[in-house]
């Protein structure tokens, strides 16, 4: 049990939309990632997911909005509900995730962005 510097952590790691682990709590996974731009629409049926944005400005996009979400706040996008988190003028956003170990990245969609094994740092 040690404290875990959220910053340090991000400075491991350069790749945009590559979340890496941090720490798992339960059958829950707590995961850093860096985003830049838009990300691709996806749900996931089953799981949860939690973002809280740690520096920069967040856009949830969801089919009939978008939800802002910035520095220091938390967006929760339910089971089944499809999404798009993005950045807009080039914004790096760095953010922390926690959902279950066994959320896919981008659900059940495959794209070239979707990873299936996350670092742990």
């Amino acid at each position: 049990m040690k404290a875990i510097n959220l910053k340090e952590k991000h400075s491991l790691f350069d790749k945009n939309w590559h979340p890496h682990q941090i720490a798992v709590v339960d059958d829950m996974q707590v995961l850093l990632a860096k985003i830049k731009d838009e990300f691709v629409w996806h749900a996931h049926e089953n799981e949860d997911e939690l973002f809280q944005v740690l520096k920069g400005t967040l856009y949830m996009k969801f089919r009939d909005r978008t939800e802002v979400v910035k520095e220091g706040e938390i967006i929760v996008v339910p089971k089944g509900v499809e999404h798009c988190p993005s950045t807009k003028n080039g914004e790096e956003v760095h953010v922390l995730l926690f959902e279950k170990l066994s959320t896919a990245h981008t659900g059940a969609v495959q794209h070239e962005l979707t990873q299936t094994e996350y670092p742990k740092i």
